[in-house]
């Protein structure tokens, strides 16, 4: 039997990359600056998925209130502390690159879409050998930030850049689940992702545990 998927996109944190500990860095370097105690990874975990803005965001509720005149500069901070130090301690989380490997082997276009900003996603998959595996790599901003998850305008444009086909996504975050749905797509939730409830709550077609049961998964549906 022919594969029943032509296009699998991903999303990028705590979907391919486990890069909570460098987000939490950069976090906790901006907190630093507003004379505010550090954030633990658990803690900053399940603020992902949104964006850097709105984690920092929250990052700053949590510890005492966004201070409005000095937010952006804050975020400025965060962003260069965050970029200059992106592949720290960030990995691809485990069976990965086996996945992908079997995806690339049975001729599956593979896509990113993240609402980090293009040009951060391009930096952290590059840092990590990963950027040229992939047939497109949209961002949060790529198609202007109306347009980023839970919209599901960016998982209809993957599918464009990628040729048309059936297709399904893979995400971690509630974001990911929403805009899969509403764009008709087959959507696939990582257990192992950075999760801000039970999995039985976000509405998915599908959960994995392990990267190594998803083209098992796939081969089913």
């Amino acid at each position: 039997m022919p594969f029943p998927f032509a296009i699998i996109g991903f999303d990028l944190d705590g979907t391919l990359i486990d890069s909570a500990g460098d987000l939490t860095a950069g976090v906790n370097h901006a907190l630093g600056l507003a004379a505010r105690a550090p954030l633990g990874v658990e803690q900053v975990r399940p603020m992902i998925g949104l964006g850097g803005r709105h984690m920092l965001e929250q990052g700053l509720r949590a510890t005492g209130g966004v201070p409005g005149g000095d937010f952006e500069r804050l975020f400025r901070e965060f962003l260069r502390y965050y970029e200059a130090n992106i592949a720290v301690h960030s990995r691809p989380f485990p069976g990965l690159i086996g996945a992908l490997d079997r995806l690339d082997a049975l001729g599956v276009n593979t896509a990113v879409v993240t609402n980090k900003t293009e040009r951060l996603a391009r930096i952290l998959l590059g840092e990590l050998g990963l950027a040229d595996r992939f047939a497109t790599i949209i961002g949060g901003d790529t198609l202007g930030r109306d347009n980023a998850k839970p919209s599901p305008a960016p998982i209809r444009e993957m599918i464009a850049r990628c040729g048309g086909g059936r297709a399904a996504f893979v995400g971690d975050s509630v974001y990911d689940i929403v805009a899969a749905n509403a764009a008709g797509v087959t959507s696939i939730l990582v257990g192992f992702g950075f999760l801000d409830r039970p999995a039985d709550e976000f509405g998915a077609d599908h959960a994995i545990g392990h990267y190594d049961e998803l083209i098992p998964l796939l081969e089913t549906l």
